[in-house]
């Protein structure tokens, strides 16, 4: 590789991401270094001196902009909990409502661009970009703030599917038998579900999922069932598997059911222990004969009414 190869990839990509903004309304009425605050600060306040350590500012720059944005009532500044010295920057409502449409206009530009892609070369150019990362090096490591849990988009059910067979089969042995499962739980969702009282959690980190859960009505009347709670290896510690759990306990309380269950298997431990920290009990447990694998099936219970709110305290859940 030459330095004329660098220089012309990066005409290219510049070229593309221009593209992305034809017309200048992407980041309108901010600039794109504006942009990318507001972006950090949706999804953790922080003080002046970590937003420039993060993003490679000026002092004097990163004052200008959040001065400016305090002026028009995106943020608010008060003392840092920790150094006295320190102020801590945390978005307000609307602040908070400017982040969002950005990232909407950011999602829908990008998505347009990957509907140039053929399905089938989209595995190889997210590989590519992440090389391309790995190799010339991404600065620090990945931060619990990073990842956001969002709703699946297309093409996300068939990945929760696809992942739980290859990482189960990987880390415990288990057989077809349980992709089989797994494929049924998602297939009856996706045909017919409850969005009031049934939801999917996607983790995403980087423009990836890493992570996955799902909240449906169980058989028993005021139950809701946690299901197929799964965390990719290469994104556990990053407490993804605590806030997808957490997820499911509050939109089942908000949703009104009187308590959460969940079925596992003893052999999980790292997802148990997420469990006891929100206040799940054990009721029942079975050995059995599933998956290719003698294992010992478990019954877990969460008493909504007895828990006002769950403990936050990484990490496969079995089917559920």
């Amino acid at each position: 590789m030459t330095v004329q190869d660098v220089r012309s990839f990066n005409r290219f990509y510049t070229n593309v991401i221009g593209a992305l903004d034809y017309g200048r309304h992407l980041y309108a009425p901010y600039t794109l270094t504006e942009s990318r605050v507001l972006y950090e600060l949706a999804h953790a306040p922080a003080d002046a001196a970590d937003l420039r350590a993060r993003l490679h500012l000026d002092a004097g720059y990163l004052t200008r902009i959040l001065n400016g944005f305090e002026e028009n009532g995106l943020i608010e500044r008060s003392p840092s909990d920790t150094d006295g010295r320190r102020r801590r920057v945390a978005l307000t409502g609307r602040g908070r409502e400017a982040a969002a449409l950005l990232d909407a206009r950011a999602r829908e530009s990008v998505g347009a661009l990957l509907d140039t892609v053929r399905a089938e070369d989209r595995p190889r150019l997210a590989e590519a970009m992440r090389t391309v990362r790995r190799i010339l090096g991404d600065g620090p490591a990945p931060r619990p703030e990073d990842v956001v849990l969002r709703e699946p988009a297309p093409g996300d059910l068939g990945w929760i599917v696809q992942r739980n067979a290859a990482l189960y089969a990987a880390e415990y042995g288990w057989n077809a038998d349980y992709e089989a499962l797994v494929a049924r739980i998602v297939a009856d969702h996706a045909a017919d579900h409850d969005p009031r009282r049934e939801r999917v959690w996607i983790a995403e980190l980087d423009g990836r999922p890493v992570g996955c859960v799902m909240c449906v009505a169980d058989g028993t009347p005021g139950a809701a069932r946690l299901r197929l709670l799964l965390v990719e290896p290469d994104a556990r510690g990053l407490r993804i598997g605590d806030r997808l759990v957490g997820a499911v306990v509050d939109f089942a309380r908000e949703a009104g059911y009187r308590e959460v269950v969940l079925w596992t298997n003893d052999v999980l431990g790292a997802a148990r222990r997420i469990y006891q920290r929100y206040g799940f009990v054990l009721v029942a447990e079975k050995p059995h004969r599933s998956f290719g694998q003698d294992l010992t099936g478990q019954d877990w219970r969460l008493d909504l009414h007895a828990t006002p709110g769950g403990r936050r305290g990484v990490v496969g859940g079995g089917a559920g």
